[in-house]
């Protein structure tokens, strides 16, 4: 029985250490943004902007994740962005779930027929740093247990 017990054991150390090698950590060098995602998904890096904030990639299923920093120029905090995204009347887009702390908000809902999931960091060095993960509704079983990881490894400096 301890054999058994070793054995499992064994195979639940070297999955877990599996699912660790297949995760990439991406850090921007302007904005310190740092996110971590599965790069066996998200496989097809995008070439970086020419600004330097940020980094998309994309799968072969059509999800995309974007992993960003931007100035706060205008001074936002995370009540008056969630405020701003919900009176939004761009067409395809509805925010179908908010929620804020003292210094980060997270959004979720559909735009142009997919799901999205944003969380934002708004850093005391005057950055706003973001993660972005959008996809199709019929991948849901897929990606929703993926967001809350990834949203979660979204950090700063």
């Amino acid at each position: 029985m301890r054999r058994i017990f070793s054995i499992a054991t064994s195979l639940v150390v070297i999955s877990a250490g599996a699912a660790i090698a297949a995760q990439s950590t991406y850090v921007n060098e302007r904005f310190g943004t740092v996110c971590t995602f599965p790069d066996e998904i998200f496989t097809d890096r995008q070439p970086e902007p020419e600004n330097g904030d940020g980094q998309i990639w994309l799968s072969k299923d059509g999800a995309s994740l974007t992993c960003s920093g931007i100035l706060n120029i205008d001074d936002d905090t995370p009540k008056n962005f969630v405020a701003g995204e919900k009176a939004s009347k761009e067409p395809g887009y509805k925010v179908t779930y908010s929620k804020t702390g003292k210094d980060w908000a997270v959004l979720s809902g559909m735009k142009d027929g997919k799901i999205f999931y944003e969380r934002r960091l708004f850093g005391r060095d005057g950055v706003i740093r973001t993660v972005w993960i959008d996809y199709l509704p019929a991948l849901k079983s897929k990606y929703n247990p993926l967001v809350g990881a990834i949203a979660g490894s979204l950090k700063g400096p």
